[in-house]
């Protein structure tokens, strides 16, 4: 697989197919530098694969590019998996078998310009992250938590206070301690019933069981 731009350099062929005969499943070319971009698109790019590895148990390599050459049993591999959402790196990398990389240095495109927009990568690193991660719908269960936690902090406060130094219990306070809690209890049922959807939304993807490696 490569780009038709020839921003994947061609030059490496000759190389990705002698690891394909030397025993690799897949060989992939790895950009080590990003020559020619703006630097804020650079440096989102590297966060997004920070986030995402950071969050998913599918692993992506910084600066992994779709360029790539394979064999039969990952080709096959990769067309089980169905989804009609498909983000192709994490596709790649969620099958797995013994990948080799090639790393090489981007260069600036002589002729033309890309057509991706920043608000398309936007979309698309968006995509990656929620198809291959679910913590965007758990973030709501840790928030609740966390304001239930500091409503009884501010309640054992307000308790406190009342008993020892005999202050009255003031208005705000305890108003304020009412709508942590009542708040934290709604975020932590929103998050409950984000894992259920989230064990939904995983089962909807039909993706294989198992993918065999070999078979004896």
């Amino acid at each position: 697989i490569m780009d038709v731009d020839l921003q994947d350099p061609p030059s490496l062929l000759p190389q990705m197919i002698d690891k394909i005969f030397a025993g690799a499943d897949q060989v992939v070319a790895r950009r080590t530098a990003r020559q020619g971009e703006p630097r804020i698109r650079s440096w989102f790019a590297k966060l997004f694969y920070k986030i995402l590895n950071c969050f998913s148990q599918t692993k992506v390599m910084d600066g992994a590019r779709d360029y790539r050459v394979m064999n039969t049993r990952v080709v096959e591999a990769v067309l089980s998996v169905t989804e009609k959402n498909r983000f192709s790196k994490g596709i790649f990398s969620w099958v797995g078998f013994n990948t080799k990389w090639v790393a090489y240095e981007n260069v600036q495109r002589k002729y033309g310009q890309t057509k991706w927009s920043f608000w398309q990568l936007w979309k698309y690193a968006f995509d990656g992250l929620t198809a291959y991660s679910t913590v965007l719908l758990s973030m709501s269960s840790f928030v609740g938590v966390l304001f239930c936690l500091i409503s009884f902090l501010m309640i054992i406060f307000v308790v406190i206070r009342k008993l020892i130094f005999g202050d009255p219990t003031a208005g705000w306070p305890s108003l304020v301690c009412i709508i942590l809690l009542a708040s934290g209890l709604q975020l932590l049922s929103i998050g409950v019933i984000g894992q259920y959807l989230a064990k939904t939304y995983m089962e909807v993807k039909n993706r294989p069981v198992y993918i065999v490696k070999e078979k004896l």
